[in-house]
């Protein structure tokens, strides 16, 4: 095993992650370096100073782990290690160091509510039911007719219990049923957990973002789950029965507070930050609680904005709420992962413009708050339509035709047009093991490039506007009302420090509007972004193209 140097002072600046802007990396679909059709660590590498060239401030990967990639790493068979087929614990060396070379932070995925069965401490756990890991998963009896403990489903289909005919038990298991739970009541497991995460603190990562940090622990009488009062379908699709009942026992137990405490006290030691993903029944009423205090998660994001409700209401509704009861608490915002369809489709709608992408984009960096964003999104790309025999996603095989899971916005990332695979793998005569479309080739990295006016290129000015700009990086926000389909907002900086008060005006439509604010005479245009897409002002008259924008500074 290679090593490195341990970390044990806390990095000078510990408060990078507040306003940061993180870039995701899916290891899978970034760049094949070893040209077997799977991205790799190694590809990262060679990429990093396209992602630098961006402006954001630290990426986060997800899952490399060991893993027999039934849910294509989510499902760990062991913390300490890097899946072959990703590379090897010298590669994650590298890819850290090169990465704090080029002056940005790196995160990566922590999935601690599950492991795979192929996990040692699994595969023991099982054989009996007086081992020494016995305890370490959450299993049950089955009720006298041999029915699951109680009526928990799984968000990937069907009961959340899976028979043992070895300890002749049921197992819980929220996603897949090779993905076991974990059983976070177990003091054990947690202080397990702790020490893997030290592990990775040690080797010198910045910072975590917890999956399905919700899920650690159940209800410890297994109670049903009631009804939904309201169906919710912005985690799961309109098909999936997940969202008819209300998770009450199933996740967000209030044991999991204590044990974010203890997380946050070692993340502490080396200044180190966290994300958490919340998918709830109330994810802002949770975002709220687990990142208030400065004691748990330093930030968390939801589906909340995941969705299709592209409105401007819809987005105010959403923050405000948040502002509401998260007080001292931190958001991070984002409209686009490896979850859900890419947001030019989602959003845009079809045959949506890439002016779309940039409007979108600078209506998100402007919400108060960090941003996740998905790799490929600043190229403009739209959801990719893969065919069912070529679904990789056991999600989407499920749920196929009305839900075609997840594999549609996590295809390879195209670089160079005119190669084979869009430049994505060396291995010219193999297969990506999600096909490149064609209509993504024609915006690869190169074609953006090659145009000033590219989503990419609107991202590095954008970006590097934003960098001076302390009111939107860590300043308070409030709106003002507006008609559909036009936000607009004014950012002012942080308790009352320096720098200039902002108000940003998006039009979030295809066509242009007019619209009256009342403004001061002394309000000046802040930046000028993007030519086609500037707004225009006389007096409190606004004039917005299709998709336009307006920055303005408001003089103290």
């Amino acid at each position: 095993m290679n090593t490195s140097t341990s970390r044990l002072a806390p990095a000078a600046d510990t408060h990078w992650w507040r306003g940061a802007v993180i870039y995701q990396v899916y290891p899978r679909s970034f760049a094949d370096h070893n040209g077997d059709g799977v991205g790799d660590i190694a590809g990262i590498i060679d990429r990093l100073p396209y992602i630098a060239s961006l402006g954001v401030d630290a990426i986060w990967v997800s899952p490399f782990f060991k893993s027999p990639m039934k849910d294509f790493g989510y499902d760990i068979a062991d913390y300490r290690d890097v899946d072959p087929l990703f590379g090897t614990l010298a590669d994650m060396d590298r890819l850290i160091a090169r990465t704090h070379e080029l002056g940005l932070k790196l995160m990566i995925d922590q999935v601690l509510s599950h492991t795979s069965d192929q996990h040692e401490w699994f595969k023991e756990s099982r054989s009996s039911r007086t081992n020494a890991k016995a305890d370490w998963y959450v299993w049950a009896d089955p009720k006298a007719d041999g029915t699951p403990p109680n009526n928990w489903l799984s968000v990937f289909g069907g009961s959340a219990w899976q028979w043992d005919s070895r300890r002749r038990q049921f197992y819980l298991h929220n996603f897949l049923s090779s993905q076991p739970d974990l059983n976070f009541h177990n003091p054990e497991v947690q202080d397990q957990i702790l020490a893997d995460i030290r592990f990775w603190l040690e080797r010198g990562v910045d910072g975590f973002r917890f999956d399905a940090c919700i899920f650690h622990f159940h209800d410890r009488q297994l109670r049903d789950n009631p009804p939904a009062e309201k169906r919710d379908t912005r985690s799961v699709g309109e098909s999936n029965p997940y969202g008819m009942q209300r998770h009450l026992y199933d996740k967000t137990q209030p044991e999991n507070l204590p044990f974010l405490q203890r997380i946050r006290t070692l993340l502490n030691e080396y200044g180190a930050a966290s994300v958490g993903e919340i998918g709830d029944d109330d994810s802002l009423r949770i975002m709220a609680e687990y990142t208030r205090g400065g004691d748990k998660l330093h930030m968390a994001y939801s589906f909340n904005l995941l969705t299709s409700d592209n409105t401007a209401g819809h987005i105010r509704n959403e923050v405000e709420e948040l502002e509401a009861q998260m007080h001292d608490g931190w958001a991070s915002w984002s409209y686009g992962n490896h979850d859900v369809p890419r947001v030019l489709t989602r959003w845009g709608g079809p045959g949506a413009s890439t002016d779309y992408s940039k409007v979108a984009m600078a209506m998100l960096v402007s919400l108060r708050g960090s941003v996740c964003w998905w790799q490929g999104d600043e190229l403009g790309l739209t959801e990719a339509d893969i065919p069912f025999e070529k679904l990789q996603d056991p999600y989407g095989i499920t749920f196929w035709p009305d839900f075609k899971g997840r594999d549609g916005c996590r295809t390879p990332m195209p670089w160079v047009q005119a190669q084979p695979h869009a430049g994505f793998s060396r291995g010219l005569d193999v297969a990506p093991w999600l096909p490149v479309p064609a209509e993504h080739a024609t915006r690869a990295v190169d074609v953006n490039e090659a145009k000033p006016d590219s989503p990419l290129n609107f991202m590095r000015r954008l970006l590097a506007w934003r960098h001076t700009q302390p009111a939107l990086v860590t300043g308070d926000i409030r709106f003002v009302d507006a008609p559909e389909p036009v936000l607009v907002l004014v950012r002012s900086p942080e308790h009352g420090g320096d720098g200039a008060t902002l108000l940003c005006v998006f039009n979030l439509g295809a066509d242009p509007v007019d619209l009256t604010l009342a403004v001061p005479d002394s309000l000046a245009v802040a930046t000028h972004l993007d030519p086609a897409l500037q707004g225009q002002r006389e007096g409190q008259r606004f004039t917005l193209p299709g998709h336009g924008f307006y920055f303005g500074e408001i003089a103290a």
